[in-house]
């Protein structure tokens, strides 16, 4: 029972991952397993057998609701592309109210005087690296084709490090920086290639679509083991720093959303309508998980 029970919450965790502005750790979290995976991921190697039979059903349940729901958000971000970006975009902007909150408790704690300066300049740098990264991509961000090369599986595999890095904090979603990246449709669409492929018999797809996938794990194990430790050390002793980084980031995230992914280009009135009500509602939803986020 207790199995099963850990795949269902590996479920809830990977749908969280894969929706652009919904925390993975915050879900987590919220499970109540957050500290159980951390620990198992951190002692992989010094209890490995104690740390597999955590992570395993864990993470089945979070391939579950990776590939399932990630047939879902396809179908919604190719028929309903407005309404479903300004959902994103209420899911991401519903975060800000406990960055802040915890902005100002790290900079009360300094207990200094003058202006943040660092705090002024990371929340300003991130803000115009996530509004530049969707400029650089283009408009209408559709999947990219890609070729196994040396240069791609680089590519790859510092995308999953990016996004693995950020995916393992409570608040920051990975799926969102991927969207800012401008790789979110092309990662997605590797995942349900595979299981076309399978479905279909077409090995070639399988083959193809997992060869590009390996590289992009590896950036995700290289996130979770190596980078996530530079996070952590990053909150310890620059907290403000970072939170203000992490804000600026998000609030690129809405122009970067509807820029990269051609919203404004669908433009209608029943879906800018569905999308400001589903928005706020998803805005919500990710305040009250914030809010039950003990960190």
């Amino acid at each position: 029972m207790k199995a099963i029970m850990d795949v269902l919450r590996g479920v809830a965790i990977g749908v969280a991952n894969i929706i652009p502005g919904v925390s993975g750790g915050t879900m987590a979290v919220s499970m109540g397993v957050y500290d159980k995976i951390i620990g198992a991921v951190s002692g992989l190697f010094k209890h490995f057998k104690q740390s597999i039979l955590i992570l395993l059903p864990l993470g089945l349940g979070m391939g579950i609701g990776i590939v399932a729901f990630g047939y879902a958000l396809r179908y919604l971000l190719a028929e309903h592309t407005l309404a479903t970006c300004l959902t994103f975009v209420g899911l991401i902007l519903g975060g800000l109210p406990i960055l802040w909150v915890r902005l100002k408790e790290s900079l009360a704690k300094k207990a200094r005087k003058g202006a943040p300066v660092g705090e002024a300049v990371c929340f300003a740098a991130l803000l115009a690296f996530g509004v530049g990264m969707a400029l650089l991509q283009g408009g209408d961000e559709t999947v990219k084709a890609l070729a196994l090369t040396p240069g791609t599986a680089l590519l790859l595999a510092a995308l999953g490090l990016i996004a693995s890095a950020t995916m393992v904090i409570p608040g920051v979603s990975g799926s969102m920086v991927l969207m800012v990246l401008g790789y979110y449709n092309t990662i997605l669409d590797l995942v349900t290639g595979c299981v076309d492929g399978l479905f279909a018999g077409d090995f070639g797809l399988i083959l193809h679509n997992v060869s590009l996938l390996l590289p992009f794990g590896v950036g995700v194990a290289l996130g979770i083991f190596g980078i996530a430790k530079v996070i952590e050390y990053l909150f310890a002793h620059f907290p403000s720093q970072t939170f203000a980084g992490i804000i600026g980031l998000i609030l690129s995230s809405p122009f970067a959303v509807l820029y990269s992914s051609g919203a404004l280009a669908h433009f209608t009135v029943p879906g800018l309508i569905v999308g400001l009500i589903i928005g706020a509602a998803g805005a919500w939803v990710t305040l009250l998980m914030g809010k039950a986020d003990p960190e």
